[in-house]
C-alpha cells in the first residue's frame, strides 16, 4: 500500500508543484487548504506524513501541529513545516513540534529526500 501524504497549503499551484515533485516516491496525496480541513483530514485518514504550511486561513499551522501532537490517534504522524517565515526563532519553535522545517521557496530535491527518509521510500 502506498504511503499517504497530507499537503496543507492555501496555494493551489504550490500544492500541485509539491505533488508533482513527490509523485516519484509513489505516494498518494490528500489536500487541505486551511487548518480546519487539515485537522479533519488528519483525523479521518491518518496520513503517513503531513506537509504543513504555517500561515493558513482559519487556524494556523503551529496550532494544527499542537492539536495533532496532543491527540493519541494523530500524535505519531510526522510533520514537516513549510513556510515563507524564516526567522530563527520561528524555526526553533516549530522544530520542537515537527520533524523538519523548510523555508519557501522550497529546496525540492532536499524535500524529496527528507520525505523519502521519513516514509522509508526512495527514488532512483
Amino acid at each position: 500500500m502506498a504511503p499517504t501524504i497530507l499537503i496543507v497549503d492555501d496555494e493551489g499551484d504550490f500544492i500541485e508543484l509539491v505533488k508533482f515533485r513527490l509523485s516519484a516516491l509513489g505516494c498518494d496525496f490528500l489536500v487541505a487548504n486551511d487548518g480546519v480541513q487539515a485537522l479533519s483530514q488528519a483525523r479521518q485518514f491518518k496520513p503517513d506524513l503531513i506537509l504543513l504550511d504555517i500561515l493558513l486561513p482559519d487556524l494556523d499551522g503551529i496550532s494544527v501541529c499542537e492539536i495533532l501532537k496532543r491527540q493519541p490517534s494523530t500524535k505519531k504522524i510526522p510533520i514537516i513545516f513549510m513556510s515563507a517565515l524564516s526567522a530563527g526563532v520561528t524555526k526553533r519553535t516549530v522544530a520542537m513540534q515537527a520533524e523538519d522545517f523548510f523555508t519557501k521557496p522550497l529546496d525540492l530535491p532536499r524535500l524529496e529526500r527528507r520525505v523519502g527518509e521519513l516514509l522509508h521510500v526512495h527514488t532512483e
